[in-house]
Parts: structure tokens; sequence; C-alpha cells
């Protein structure tokens, strides 16, 4: 029996559908070398559509990953593929499923914000009146509309980052890179971005990296770890803080004691009270007799796998 246009039409698009939700992003013992230096080492993981937040410190290889799955660099060895067909093979196909925020994103600060939705539109492929539409609506998204026709130069930080996010998503990306997206802004700022990120997350797979742990707890699905270019876990936010419970304590000490406390453990957190102060310790065996375990946190996980290296780190709500 023969298929109306009318069928064929609705069978292609149940295809496509299908085929983006069953999205599979493999990495496939993915290494970067630079001289004697291993920058992604042996890295394997399988994404299907999901918020992954990627935490690590600075060094850890995050950047140099994500520049990787973007195909700005070429991996020393190992593979990426989507749906089992690798992004070489792929050439133009692959790219046409990738929107990509870097952390530091080059703008022309003479552009609108119109004008240069519409040249990344064009260096993105798309026609002109789909340039227009996603233009508009994005804009719209990001809160931009009423200044559109300022140039760039003139914008906040935190106005430049959401003209970022909308420039990713002009070609409707199946897989969204997002490198530090939320880095600098204030409160009120973040907390729009992160709504943001999560409507535009639907049925995408979405990488984001970013120096505030607070913000991957709010909106990741996954979490992915990475220290010395390697993945030290890959969990659901669920579960991904459970092989620390009973490692996490609050004790009240006096405060002459804090110095001591402080170069003996890695401390998350302090906070006076009265003439005493509240520590949070997150240690393998209990700091004190009467110290008391507590439900741990990812900003627990990650002290607990960085140490030091946290701590150097760590700025108010900041981990990097």
């Amino acid at each position: 029996m023969l298929l109306s246009i009318g069928h064929l039409i609705f069978y292609a698009y149940v295809k496509y559908i299908r085929e983006d939700y069953c999205m599979q992003l493999q990495l496939k013992n993915l290494c970067k070398q630079y001289g004697t230096k291993c920058a992604v080492n042996h890295v394997n993981a399988s994404l299907s559509p999901g918020v992954y937040g990627l935490l690590g410190a600075n060094g850890a290889g995050k950047t140099t990953l994500m520049r990787m799955i973007c195909g700005i660099l070429k991996p020393s060895s190992g593979s990426i593929c989507l749906n089992g067909k690798s992004i070489e093979e792929l050439g133009e196909r692959y790219y046409s499923h990738l929107g990509y925020m870097p952390q530091d994103f080059g703008f022309y600060p003479d552009f609108t914000a119109r004008e240069f939705m519409l040249y990344m539109a064009a260096v993105k492929g798309l026609d002109a009146k789909t340039a227009k539409q996603r233009t508009e609506h994005l804009l719209h998204m990001v809160n931009l509309q009423d200044v559109a026709n300022k140039k760039v130069k003139s914008y906040s930080g935190g106005m430049k980052q959401r003209l970022g996010i909308a420039q990713a998503e002009l070609n409707h990306p199946s897989i969204l890179i997002l490198d530090e997206p939320t880095a600098g802004l204030d409160p009120k700022e973040r907390v729009r971005f992160r709504n943001l990120i999560s409507d535009f997350a639907k049925e995408k797979i979405v990488i984001l990296s970013t120096h505030i742990v607070s913000d991957v707890s709010y909106i990741a699905d996954y979490i992915l770890m990475m220290k010395s270019g390697q993945f030290l876990l890959g969990e659901p936010m669920e579960t991904v803080t459970d092989h620390i419970k009973g490692k996490v304590w609050e004790i009240l000490i006096d405060n002459r004691e804090v110095s001591k406390y402080s170069r003996d453990f890695s401390v998350v957190n302090l906070h006076h009270e009265n003439n005493m102060v509240r520590l949070r310790i997150v240690s393998d065996t209990t700091p004190a007799a009467d110290a008391i375990t507590v439900e741990p946190s990812l900003e627990d996980l990650f002290l607990y796998h960085f140490g030091e290296d946290a701590q150097s780190e760590r700025s108010d709500d900041y981990v990097d």
C-alpha cells in the first residue's frame, strides 16, 4: 500500500524525534597531550540527553575536554562519536548538532545585539528568514529585546552572558556546551541564567562547567568530576554524594581552636555563634568525640576529593 505524503512526513518526524531522544555522545579513550603534560587522560563516557555538571579544580582538563567535543582541538588519541559515528566522519552534520558558549566569548563591540545574532546565524548557515525568526525569539527569551539595537560594548557582563547563550541556541543544537557561563555574574543574574539553561536544556545533552557549585546543584541531572585529566566519578545528582555519607561533620568549638582544626582537617565552612564557632568538616574519621554527622552536599564532595586544591580556590561560594 502506498503511503501518502502526510504519512511520510509523520514517519520522518517520528524518526527524527526518536533519533534525538536516543542520542548518545560517546567519548572513547580520549586523550590530549601537550608535550609531556597529559591534559586529558583516557576519558571514557557515554552521554545521553540531560544536564551534566562538569566539576574540577583549575588544570583538571575541563576546558580541554569541552574544546575537543566541540572540534576546536584534535585529540592526541581516542575518539568522539555521535550515535556510533565519529565526529570526523560526520563532519558538518555533527557541527549542526552543536552549540557552544566558551568561557571567553569574542563579541564584536560595535555590533548591536541584533546584528551580532544575525551575523552568527549566517556563520551557522541559517537562511535569512530562519535567522531573523530565531534572532527575535532568542533575544526575547534572554530578555534583551528592548536593548537589541544597542551596541554590545555598552552591555553589562550579565547581558553579554545572556547574548552568549542566545547565539549558542541559534541552530537548535542537540548538544550544548557551556564553559563557565555564570562566572562573574551577581546572584540575581546567576538565578536568571540558571533558569535560561533549564529552559534550553530540554531533550539536549548539556555539558556545563562552572566555578559555582550551587549553580550545578540546582540544574544538573548528572555530575562529572575531573581530576588530573581523568573522571573521578560520573553519577546522577540524586546519588552522587552517597559515598561520603557519614564523612561530613559539624562541631561547636571555642574560637581559639579554629586554627588547629583548620590545619588538621578540611573545613568546608565556619560560622560564629556567640563566643563559639561551628565548623563543617569533611573527614573519613570523626574530628572530635562530640562531632555529629550531617547530610553531605555537592560542595562537601568536591572538597573531599580535591582537599587543599579546592580550599585554595574557594571564595565565598565559588569553587573552581
